[in-house]
């Protein structure tokens, strides 16, 4: 099944988005701060490698998923739903 554009969801639809959002940004944060803990201790263990890029590169990954994020906030704010 092909999932709609965020404009053209109902406001229940958008306001479920947010709930899903808002506990995946949590999730996404403590990853975040994991594998960046991760990076810190093999630098200081080992020095900088590939396995050492390898956390960033996610976090980087999960960070950069915010822009989903952002195009929902302003779509519940154009509609006052939040």
């Amino acid at each position: 099944m092909k999932e709609k554009a965020l404009s053209e969801l109902t406001d229940q639809e958008l306001l479920d988005e947010a709930k899903k959002m808002k506990s995946a940004s949590i999730i996404n944060a403590a990853i975040i701060g994991l594998t960046i803990g991760i990076v810190i201790f093999s630098i200081v263990k080992n020095s900088l490698g590939f396995l050492t890029l390898l956390p960033l590169f996610l976090a980087y990954k999960l960070f950069n998923n915010s822009n989903h994020n952002q195009e929902l906030e302003k779509i519940l704010k154009e509609r006052n739903l939040k």
